[in-house]
């Protein structure tokens, strides 16, 4: 028997989950699949964090479903780079996805075909990304820009013994990183002057 997890999200804490929870229930025990209910409420759709999906996708990553189940695409995500990342998850983790809106089902070929069209814009998308990376990065040379860390500044003697004297009179690292133009790491591995 396949397990569902089934994702019903609602934007605002006053709407109605009972449409896209019928919806899913039956559709849930028409396959005579269990299933455990995940409701966000007042969260937005956008937001790439939200409680009820979070603690879905652990517990898919903990193989204890087969099926992640949505009323539509737009309740499990927003944003294409969002809704294509958890659809790769589900790819990776052998999860079937199921919309009911979009008639995504990945148990059937017409749906595993959609879901490998979302994979392949997802890695053109990623591909798109490293090349404007490269691009960036390219042109910040030829302007002269440093790439990658920052080149570590050496404190002088006299520079390290006022931090130490600062910081033994309660001055933050922050603060001092900042004064001096060093990196918090290296003001914070100095000892305060006793």
């Amino acid at each position: 028997m396949k397990k569902a997890a089934i994702y019903i999200m609602v934007s605002t804490t006053d709407q109605e989950t009972g449409l896209q929870e019928n919806e899913l229930r039956e559709f849930a025990d028409r396959r005579g699949w269990e299933y455990q209910i995940f409701t966000d409420r007042g969260q937005s759709g956008a937001k790439d964090s939200r409680p009820a999906l979070n603690q879905l996708l652990q517990q898919l990553r903990r193989k204890k479903f087969d099926v992640l189940c949505v009323g539509a695409l737009d309740r499990l995500a927003r944003s294409l780079r969002q809704l294509l990342t958890i659809s790769e998850e589900c790819k990776a983790l052998g999860v079937d996805l199921v919309s009911l809106k979009q008639a995504i089902d990945t148990r059937l070929p017409a749906g595993r075909l959609t879901f490998q069209v979302l994979g392949a814009v997802a890695e053109f998308e990623r591909e798109m990304l490293r090349t404007r990376v490269v691009a960036g990065m390219a042109q910040a040379r030829r302007i002269g820009k440093h790439i990658g860390r920052p080149a570590r500044r050496r404190l002088s003697r006299m520079e390290i013994e006022k931090i130490r004297l600062l910081r033994s009179q309660g001055k933050s690292v922050r603060q001092l990183a900042k004064e001096f133009g060093a990196s918090q790491w290296m003001i914070a591995k100095l000892e305060p002057a006793s």
